[in-house]
């Protein structure tokens, strides 16, 4: 078996980008990546959309403070046909007799403000203040998990387009072994059972060729499902453990404030506690004030004109309304006390998934080291085994043993360093920090505050701030 060589690299990175080809001036980076995720994937902004969408019950809240203003018109046209009779003196019968037709007509405006109806006004604003910002932790969460996926899939496709380089490797050498048996039969050096445990090593390796490029068609489906394009000459990923805390405990720690799974439950908590004010409310006087004019002319055959104006306070005190209203409040009471539960779920749920990330990241280095460790012995054992089957002192079964163990380790290392880089990202996500600005991504983040200040105190008009 002179002159066999198989693919070499110890280092992950060097598989990796062995199996990208020469890169250029321009590769892309899995900042890059991230970035077009961040900015191109419809989910995303869907959710942002929905963000946007919730930012207009503010104003809906905030509309109960505000007067209500309607004008109404009429006109139109009718006939009358009056015949009456009165006493005009004791001895006399006075008839009058109206008949004819007219034009009756009228406007008038109508203002009316409440001035107090059980802080129900204060309360709504609040909860629906409380649901943006339960809202925008959604978004959050969101982010994290498209630019999880963006980053795993990145390495997705670095890994299996390796794998498929090293198979294809693998079967190059097979074939030159297989070839090299054959020669060596021929002479009578080796017997046909080497010839047809080379065969079937080379079948094998074909297979595991086949099967390896047909993952990597898949993952590259679905880099163009998240990222947005094809993956064409891809950089090296890097892990983020710079971003990390430096222990678990700091983690676990962190976490429980800034992981937005945990922040929009506590803002569902604010939510359901004022819905439970909003309900009390209900059984609270209501203080209103309504100030009309109205300008009315040829109302009735003798009339010609006539106009009228009103100011009325009124006061409305509930008294009992068939029960409903006790039900809501009982029922919103319930409501809080699941939400709060939730909260505890949601935060054992958040320390076990760093528990697990940070578990995974610790064990994703050391599977790297002994990887690399694995490729060194193994290609060693390889050569050895090469040299021994040379003295006859190994069979054609150990070299082709020997090779496979070789590719196995090779594809372990590149595994073991794909899942090293998605573990450092996956405990960033967990702890809540897996955002465009924590990775001091190039490219201009969503703010949904400025949407929220463009129609929080927007009195009129349909337009949305974009000119939809």
């Amino acid at each position: 078996m002179h002159g066999v060589k198989f693919f070499t690299g110890a280092a992950a990175t060097v598989l990796l980008m062995a199996a990208m080809g020469p890169l250029p001036a321009l590769a892309e980076t899995i900042e890059g990546a991230l970035v077009k995720a961040y900015q191109n994937n419809p989910q995303l902004n869907a959710q942002r959309a929905s963000v946007r969408a919730i930012d207009e019950n503010v104003p809906q809240a905030l509309s109960g403070y505000r007067p209500k203003v309607s004008v109404t018109a009429s006109g139109g046209y009718q006939y009358t046909d009056v015949n009456t009779t009165s006493g005009g003196s004791p001895t006399a019968i006075v008839r009058t007799e109206i008949h004819g037709a007219n034009a009756p007509r009228s406007a008038g405006l109508t203002i009316s403000q409440t001035l107090y109806n059980g802080n129900q006004n204060a309360n709504k604003t609040r909860a629906a203040e409380s649901q943006v910002s339960g809202a925008r932790e959604g978004l959050r969460v969101l982010d994290q998990s498209v630019l999880l996926s963006a980053a795993t899939i990145y390495m997705d496709y670095l890994r299996d387009a390796a794998i498929v380089e090293v198979q294809k490797s693998n079967t190059r050498v097979l074939e030159q072994t297989l070839k090299q048996t054959r020669d060596r039969f021929n002479v009578g050096e080796v017997t046909r059972t080497d010839v047809a445990q080379s065969e079937a090593q080379l079948a094998a390796g074909k297979t595991q060729e086949l099967q390896a490029e047909s993952n990597l068609t898949t993952t590259r489906a679905n880099y163009r499902r998240i990222i947005g394009d094809e993956p064409v000459s891809l950089a090296p990923g890097s892990p983020v453990d710079r971003y990390l805390p430096p222990s678990l405990a700091g983690s676990v720690e962190l976490s429980l404030i800034e992981n937005p799974n945990v922040t929009a439950a506590m803002y569902g908590i604010d939510v359901n506690f004022l819905q439970v004010k909003i309900n009390e409310g209900a059984l609270l006087p209501t203080v209103t004030l309504q100030a009309s004019v109205q300008q009315s002319y040829e109302q009735t055959m003798t009339i010609f004109r006539s106009f009228g104006a009103s100011a009325v306070a009124q006061i409305t005190a509930p008294i009992y309304q068939g029960g409903a209203e006790y039900s809501l409040i009982r029922q919103s009471k319930e409501t809080l006390a699941q939400q709060r539960l939730n909260l505890e779920q949601v935060r054992d749920q958040t320390r076990a998934n760093v528990v697990q990330a940070w578990g995974q990241l610790v064990a994703g280095k050391a599977q790297v080291q002994s990887a690399q460790s694995q490729v060194t012995a193994s290609e060693i054992a390889l050569n050895g085994v090469r040299e021994e089957a040379k003295a006859g002192q190994r069979t054609t079964l150990d070299v082709l043993n020997a090779q496979q163990a070789l590719v196995n380790a090779r594809v372990a290392l590149v595994t073991a360093q794909h899942d090293r880089v998605v573990a450092s990202y996956s405990v960033l996500n967990s702890i809540g920090r897996l955002s465009a600005q924590v990775l001091k991504l190039r490219t201009q983040t969503y703010d949904p505050s400025v949407h929220y200040h463009q129609v929080r105190d927007s009195w009129a008009g349909v337009r949305t701030p974009d000119g939809r």
